[in-house]
C-alpha cells in the first residue's frame, strides 16, 4: 500500500516520522510496540523516516521528530512532536473510531 491509500483508509492511522539517529525517536519504540498490542485492529501505526522518504517530510512540513500524525480517511485529526505517552496516544487512537 502507499502513503496515500494508508493514510485514507477507514482505520484510524498514527504516522510516526522519525530518524535513526534520533535520541526521543528510539526511546519512543517500545511505546509504540506497547500500543500497537494495546489497539490492535482499532488502528495502524506506521514509522515513516525522514531521511529516507524526504518528500512526504517536506509536504508534510516535519520540522523535528518524533513528529506524530493521526490520520483517519485522510483527514488530520491530531499532530504533535516530540515523546507522547502510551495513554495519550491510546486514547487518541480509540476516540478515533
Amino acid at each position: 500500500m502507499t502513503y496515500t491509500e494508508i493514510i485514507n483508509s477507514d482505520t484510524p492511522t498514527l504516522v510516526d516520522f522519525t530518524a535513526a539517529w534520533c535520541g526521543p525517536c528510539k526511546a519512543m519504540a517500545p511505546v509504540l510496540e506497547q500500543l500497537a498490542l494495546k489497539i490492535g485492529e482499532k488502528g495502524k501505526i506506521i514509522k515513516i523516516d525522514v531521511d529516507k522518504n524526504p518528500a512526504i517530510a517536506e509536504k508534510m512540513k516535519i520540522q523535528g521528530v518524533p513528529t506524530f500524525v493521526l490520520y483517519k480517511k485522510g483527514e488530520i485529526l491530531w499532530r504533535q512532536s516530540g515523546m507522547q505517552s502510551l495513554t495519550q496516544l491510546q486514547s487518541l487512537i480509540e476516540g478515533a473510531q
